[in-house]
């Protein structure tokens, strides 16, 4: 039987514009958003992961969006099998459904399943926290990109529990993390079309820079005193928020966390373009492109 309904899928860099694109095409099939950005599943803040503004929420429905607490994980095991229960329940009254984000293995998960991680020896865990320890940071991105160059060049390289958690894997498996998730595709029942947004480097970084600035001037050093407590949870281990703490504890100044902000956020963004563009049956568009988007998704459908 023919697939019937279709899940458009929105990926690209930071601060690209997909959540502004996703509500435009939302709007237009009269249908609802799936957000896949691992960071905004957390209610404890908002401002350092760019979520929707209550205007654009009011406008069309989200789902995964302070859905989860700051004290529990939520995997992308997880996630699957949450979104693909939503999503396939809006099915049952619409013919398409959003999905918007740029965490390329929540994404993946969702496209194609996962394939089954190993269970990591208790033993190998502790020499790689010591390991961490010692060494730091550093030790780790040296460690990862030893066993597992191409994971190295996609993982978010400034959160240590992620680093460690590729080290474990790569250790125990003898295999390349791509390896492993390509090894399994789950069939859906339902069609995907993969739209990237993207532009120019120069402004990608423009736009990357305007954002972290308003980041700041909406309260992001506020934000980062009142989560100060739960800096150690790996999803404030990361861009946006390690710099302002790193603030905090004299190491470096204001303006210089701002400055590292931008940069750390650049070669995030630069990360998730090499993450996306290895999967071929992405089609790109600038931010701007909405009826040529329009047009491709139509003519997608049809076939």
């Amino acid at each position: 039987m023919p697939k019937s309904k279709t899940l458009i899928s929105i990926v690209g860099p930071t601060a690209i514009g997909k959540t502004e694109m996703a509500i435009k095409i939302a709007e237009q099939f009269n249908t609802e958003i799936i957000s896949a950005d691992s960071r905004q599943f957390y209610r404890e803040f908002e401002i350092g992961t760019a979520k929707p503004s209550e205007n654009d929420l009011s406008k069309i429905p989200h789902h995964f969006i302070n859905n989860k607490s700051i004290i529990e994980n939520y995997s992308a095991g997880e996630f699957e099998r949450d979104a693909l229960i939503k999503i396939n329940s809006l099915f049952e009254l619409k013919n398409y459904v959003l999905m918007v984000g740029g965490s390329g293995l929540y994404v993946k998960a969702l496209w194609e399943g996962l394939h089954t991680l190993p269970q990591i020896d208790n033993n190998l865990r502790e020499e790689i926290i010591q390991f961490y320890a010692k060494n730091g940071i550093e030790g780790l991105q040296n460690r990862l990109k030893k066993i597992d160059a191409v994971r190295y060049q996609t993982i978010d390289q400034k959160n240590p529990q992620r680093l460690m958690r590729a080290i474990e894997i790569a250790t125990t498996v003898g295999k390349e993390f791509e390896e492993i998730i390509h090894s399994k595709k789950s069939e859906r029942d339902f069609k995907i079309v993969k739209i990237g947004l993207n532009t120019s480097r120069e402004k990608l970084y423009e736009r990357i820079n305007q954002r972290v600035d308003q980041m700041i001037e909406k309260g992001l050093i506020k934000e980062c005193e009142n989560v100060m407590n739960h800096k150690s949870h790996y999803a404030l281990q990361t861009v946006g928020y390690s710099e302002i703490f790193e603030y905090f504890e004299g190491k470096n100044t204001l303006e210089k966390a701002i400055e590292l902000i931008k940069q750390h956020t650049r070669n995030y963004a630069k990360r998730q373009v090499t993450w996306f563009t290895r999967d071929k049956e992405i089609t790109w568009f600038e931010p701007t492109d909405f009826e040529q988007i329009m047009n491709h998704i139509k003519n997608f459908s049809k076939l």
